[in-house]
């Protein structure tokens, strides 16, 4: 009895785009061989149906289009010869290592509001005086008393969220009760619902 042969992924050469499987790989594979050129267009069109199939709900949007385009020049090495409807990607685009993503800012005082209210703030903080400025800090001051209350308890004093503006602003923003009233607790966090045991008829059967 003739002995059989396993052949492991590992054994195989590694996929350049895993996600497409190794199926779809040597279908390029095997586009790279057809001489004949209108063939050739034919199944390259064929082959980017299959990889627009992963994301049917994107597969006519042009920009999608063009990404798939892309990804079969790269799954063939970038070594085909065929009309695409794009610029046939440049292989050395591909080879630069992306920039370094700004490191988020640590230690700031009260993290539980988060990195976006802090920008929000320096943001404010920059506009020129006027109603929309306004707006943006009353925002801003209730996004903070959501998040607090989020974090922290149940309900909290609206001089306490002006207080932490202000520090967070640098003094540059200052609210007062008098001229400034947030929303109210009950409106910004909703209350999570243990739900009706009482009326699930699963919950009734099993009890009796």
């Amino acid at each position: 009895m003739e002995e059989q042969k396993f052949i492991y992924n590992t054994d195989k050469p590694p996929l350049i785009i895993p996600e497409y499987g190794r199926y779809i790989h040597q279908m390029v594979e095997q586009l790279k061989k057809i001489e004949d050129r209108e063939k050739r267009n034919r199944n390259a069109r064929a082959i980017i149906q299959l990889l627009g199939n992963k994301n049917p709900h994107l597969r006519d949007v042009p920009d999608f289009q063009h990404k798939l385009w892309d990804h079969l020049y790269i799954m063939a090495g970038f070594d085909l010869d065929i009309d695409s409807p794009f610029p046939k990607p440049d292989p050395e685009a591909f080879k630069e290592k992306p920039g370094k993503l700004p490191y988020p800012k640590k230690g700031y005082t009260f993290r539980y509001y988060g990195h976006i209210i802090k920008e929000m703030i320096d943001v404010a903080v920059s506009w020129p005086e006027g109603e929309m400025k306004d707006k943006l800090i009353q925002t801003i001051a209730n996004h903070m008393k959501k998040n607090y209350l989020t974090w922290n308890r149940d309900s909290v004093d609206d001089e306490v969220i002006f207080e932490h503006l202000r520090i967070l602003s640098d003094g540059k923003i200052n609210l007062n009760t008098t001229d400034n009233e947030l929303r109210d607790a009950n409106t910004l966090v909703k209350k999570r619902s243990r739900g009706n045991y009482s009326k699930n008829k699963y919950y009734k059967k099993k009890n009796k």
